[in-house]
């Protein structure tokens, strides 16, 4: 791959990034939430325009949900806010990585990241809040 014809790159808060640079499937674009300083992916989510340019202007992660046909705040319910330090996307420019400071947990099933369990079925995540 030429890395010169590559449109990898960051944008940094406030609104930074090219929204026509970036691929919406059906309006939508893939983001995946990590943790900034542990790296430990919290979660995986849709976002539409409206909630990247929300998240951008807020600095709190905006998403869309395709069951609800909404948009929603991350914490607006919980209080589990997660704090957007930095948005990545990646070389074809249809995937986002959000790098957030998460308030308490980032899974509604009260664990600290949606990935707390592996494939055989054991559980490995925290528990960090009960429903």
């Amino acid at each position: 791959m030429d890395k010169s014809k590559c449109k990898c790159g960051k944008a940094n808060l406030p609104n930074t990034v090219n929204l026509f640079e970036l691929k919406f499937e059906n309006g939508l674009i893939p983001a995946i939430v990590q943790e900034t300083e542990s790296k430990e992916v919290l979660m995986f989510a849709y976002m539409n325009e409206e909630a990247l340019k929300l998240t951008l202007r807020t600095k709190i992660a905006h998403y869309y949900s395709r069951s609800r046909q909404s948009l929603w705040k991350k914490g607006e319910t919980s209080g589990h806010f997660q704090h957007v330090k930095q948005i990545y996307y990646d070389c074809d420019a249809d995937c986002l990585l959000l790098e957030v400071d998460q308030e308490g947990g980032a899974c509604h099933n009260g664990y600290r990241s949606c990935f707390y369990r592996t494939i055989d079925g054991k559980n490995v995540g925290e528990k960090v809040f009960d429903l």
